[in-house]
């Protein structure tokens, strides 16, 4: 059996308000129309704080200039984690695999030699659980019910990472259905192994990694 893939992962917290913008040099074009398309300020600071995050990891990866990496999709077709598949690096058709993840003030980037997928939250509120519970798988639906109301939302939002994580990972995004797969707290899809990750108060996060055996060597979030 091969050795189990290991995940590099980076950590970014949203810069305070009134702090220096990034420096968005190295995004191309389109990245640059997405950022300006942004009408909130802090909206627009935190894609580009991320995706210049994202081509510094890749450019130390790859030993590429950041402003020289393209993007594309692994699927012809489609944009975002929809039906164009995972975002791949042009010309580097073995990988690295990546995966970007925001919510909020929270930024996560996982990087590995296999399709990977992370996914970052903020605990929603009560309201937000109610709504979404009926549309998921019904294994999950009965576990989040049997969790005590007050601690209902913290629990969702670790189910919801693992499997958002897990389908981006995949590449179909949320278009494959919240109640096609059942991602309870231990549960692993055939081929993936996915995990909680240590996250800030407030937050939960989950990487999905395409390896059959257990991350023996994922590395723990630091803060950048």
């Amino acid at each position: 059996m091969s050795p189990p893939a290991r995940v590099r992962l980076r950590t970014l917290s949203l810069p305070a308000p009134g702090s220096r913008f990034p420096v968005p040099g190295c995004l191309d074009a389109g990245e640059l129309a997405r950022a300006a398309g942004f009408a909130a300020p802090r909206a627009r600071l935190r894609f580009v704080t991320a995706h210049v995050a994202l081509r510094e990891v890749l450019a130390a990866c790859t030993g590429t200039d950041a402003a020289r990496l393209r993007f594309g999709r692994d699927r012809p077709g489609g944009t975002g984690g929809g039906p164009g598949g995972r975002p791949v690096l042009l010309g580097f058709p073995e990988g690295p695999h990546f995966s970007l993840s925001h919510s909020h003030d929270l930024i996560v980037i996982a990087v590995a030699d296999v399709p990977v997928g992370v996914d970052v939250q903020r605990v929603p509120r009560t309201g937000t659980v109610d709504a979404l519970l009926p549309r998921l798988h019904p294994a999950e639906r009965a576990g989040l019910l049997r969790v005590p109301r007050a601690a209902r939302a913290a629990a969702f939002a670790r189910l919801w990472t693992r499997k958002e994580a897990y389908l981006k990972g995949l590449g179909t995004g949320l278009a494959r259905g919240l109640a096609t797969d059942c991602l309870l707290d231990g549960t692993q899809p055939a081929g993936w192994h996915v995990r909680d990750l240590a996250a800030p108060p407030g937050y939960a996060a989950a990487t999905a990694v395409a390896h059959p055996v257990p991350l023996a060597g994922v590395h723990r979030p630091g803060t950048a």
